[in-house]
């Protein structure tokens, strides 16, 4: 029952996020969300979530294989971003924030999956 709940609805809403994620990142006027918190802000909120939905949607994955598929979607966000025809600018700092953010959610889920099966 639990992998059909997880099926019906933590996959497809992870994949709803990285593509709203992505669309996000690649606009030519990016969306400012409620507060305007600084673009490092805004990088560790995203992948915070998606790291989050990853283990929701992909309990199962390695940690290793889930942070360097989110490390490489930082990556390929910040290499789009360099086209100049989208008006936007990479900075290899929106990188470290998201990798870091997605490192430290995963060291924070895998520690409490141990605390609690204990």
């Amino acid at each position: 029952m639990i992998a059909r709940l997880r099926a019906a609805i933590a996959i497809p809403l992870f994949w709803f996020v990285v593509g709203a994620t992505f669309y996000a990142a690649i606009s030519p006027v990016p969306p400012m969300p409620p507060g305007a918190p600084s673009d490092k802000v805004q990088h560790i909120a995203a992948f915070i979530t998606l790291t989050s939905l990853a283990i929701a949607a992909y309990p199962r994955a390695a940690w290793q294989r889930v942070l360097l598929c989110l490390v490489g979607f930082g990556a390929l966000i910040e290499c789009v971003q360099a086209i100049p025809a989208l008006g936007r600018s990479p900075e290899w700092l929106d990188l470290a924030a998201d990798g870091g953010a997605a490192a430290v959610t995963l060291l924070l889920i895998n520690n409490a999956r141990r605390f609690m099966t204990k």
